[in-house]
């Protein structure tokens, strides 16, 4: 069992054409499915005193997840609306993120202190945590880094630094575009960087190697895709940075063990592999639910 947080936005995802919100943000989302999956979990964010930051909040601590360092705001929770034009659906944000924005999360050293008690920190471009996340690094916790789809080489230049696991929705781009990407991330620091593709499925990049897998498509069973990326980097970071904790238990015990080169990158490629099934596991399990993760009120 590992011990996560996902630090930055939460938002209630307003199903017009259903009258329904459910609790999601791609921080909250990471903090909830490893609760889900049977790890040990917290989250730290911002949330409104209206009815969906109450509700956010209330589910949370429901769900077991530790929100004793969260900020409570006066002010509007972070929102968003999706409705069904024409067949397609229509993503849009209410109010730019609400509280979350107009209080970003500062950390300071309790919140620090409280940090360090993690095995990684999720957070993403929704979270207005970039001047942040330096600081996470100092004290040598991992970093995970959602872009979705919004970054320039700017941007990727301002947070790659400072990340160790990168995920970036690239439905948009060829294979070969993606490759080079991936390749300019981890040239700016970055270890691990994960492309979601959609029914493409997903690359990712280590620094040595490529790895493509295509999604697991349950066909009329899915109910709802929202959430399937979250989902899929919490199953795969998990599982991969489970297994390299377990690989240094072994390696470096009573008796060091030093593997030959070929041996480690056969570890390596067996758990990325491993790490991208069990996303692929996540993912589908979240399509089989209406929001996220469920847990829908009706809008006010």
């Amino acid at each position: 069992m590992l011990r996560v947080i996902g630090v930055g936005d939460n938002v209630v995802d307003r199903y017009l054409h259903k009258g329904i919100m459910y609790p999601g943000g791609n921080a909250l989302n990471f903090s909830v499915y490893a609760k889900l999956t049977g790890n040990d979990s917290g989250y730290l964010g911002v949330f409104g005193n209206d009815n969906a930051g109450k509700h956010v909040s209330a589910v949370l601590q429901k769900l077991g997840i530790d929100i004793s360092h969260c900020r409570f705001e006066d002010g509007e929770n972070g929102s968003s609306s999706i409705n069904i034009i024409n067949g397609d659906r229509i993503i849009s944000e209410d109010n730019d993120g609400g509280v979350s924005k107009e209080f970003p999360i500062k950390l300071n050293g309790e919140d620090l202190e409280y940090i360090k008690t993690f095995d990684v920190v999720h957070t993403s471009i929704y979270s207005y945590m970039e001047e942040e996340i330096g600081k996470i690094k100092e004290i040598g916790i991992p970093v995970s880094f959602d872009f979705s789809s919004l970054w320039d080489d700017a941007y990727l230049e301002r947070v790659c630094p400072n990340t160790d696991f990168n995920l970036l929705s690239c439905g948009h781009l060829d294979d070969g575009e993606i490759q080079h990407l991936l390749k300019k991330i981890h040239n700016l620091g970055s270890k691990i960087i994960i492309a979601t593709m959609g029914k493409r499925g997903v690359i990712v990049y280590n620094g040595r190697k490529f790895y493509k897998k295509e999604p697991y498509n349950l066909g009329a069973k899915i109910v709802d895709t929202l959430g399937a990326g979250d989902s899929f980097l919490t199953g795969f970071l998990l599982t991969y940075i489970d297994g390299i904790k377990y690989y240094h238990r072994v390696t470096k015990s009573d008796v060091d063990l030093e593997l030959p080169q070929r041996y480690k990158i056969d570890f390596e490629d067996l758990l990325i592999e491993y790490s991208m099934a069990r996303g692929n596991l996540l993912a589908a399990k979240t399509c089989t639910v209406d929001g996220a993760f469920g847990y829908g009120i009706k809008i006010d």
